[in-house]
């Protein structure tokens, strides 16, 4: 039998390398005066967007892995939450940052006075723990059914962070992107829905050897 080519050495550290792109790429266009006439606006929602497309990508692992039939992708997922997380971290301090001076007191005030950024705020506050417990002993001291249950939170995290864009968005009546995003997220989200009911429907407890071809699907 062929082996993965996902399980191949090389396969992780590409990914890394990969994922740091988008970092590199910003900030060589950085250093040489690439991000247009409002860098620190161009460079915020940059990371923003990156921070969507990792949680996006996160959420993908799962129904790739199941129709195509390789298992080998679910261990990708976990370096792609990481990334997720580490841009919505990078996302916030260059908003604190070049945005607010890190003026710590200002930053209160912004997220209570606006409220898409105190949906990205409240976004990030919930990766955090996501984050935190993404390593093996971790996984380990909390036991299988506490560790998945806390990251069922990825879910209420990509639609709080896709609230946030739509209503970053909202200001400038912008609302192609978001639309995009939206779209893809329902997929993923409906996919989830619908394998479940699959497997609470009653033909397949009272005719398992029916759903045989599809038990991968499940």
């Amino acid at each position: 039998m062929k082996r993965s080519p996902f399980l191949h050495p090389a396969a992780k550290p590409l990914l890394f390398a990969i994922c740091l792109g988008p970092l590199a790429w910003l900030v060589w266009r950085g250093l040489n005066d690439q991000l247009g006439a409002n860098p620190a606006e161009a460079l915020i929602r940059s990371l923003g967007d990156w921070t969507l497309r990792g949680l996006w990508l996160t959420l993908c692992i799962t129904p790739l892995r199941v129709l195509t039939n390789q298992p080998a992708l679910a261990r990708f997922r976990r370096m792609l939450g990481l990334f997720a997380a580490f841009y919505a971290s990078l996302h916030l301090l260059a908003y604190g940052w070049f945005d607010m001076s890190l003026d710590w007191a200002d930053i209160a005030h912004d997220i209570g006075k606006r409220p898409f950024i105190l949906m990205g705020f409240a976004a990030w506050l919930m990766l955090l723990p996501l984050a935190a417990t993404s390593f093996n002993r971790v996984i380990k001291t909390m036991g299988a059914k506490a560790w998945q249950a806390l990251h069922k939170l990825v879910y209420l995290i990509a639609l709080v962070g896709l609230a946030h864009f739509i209503w970053m968005r909202a200001g400038k009546h912008n609302f192609a992107e978001p639309e995009v995003y939206g779209l893809i997220l329902a997929l993923l989200l409906g996919w989830r829905v619908v394998q479940a009911l699959r497997k609470r429907a009653p033909w397949r407890v009272a005719f398992p050897r029916i759903g045989t071809f599809g038990k991968g699907l499940g």
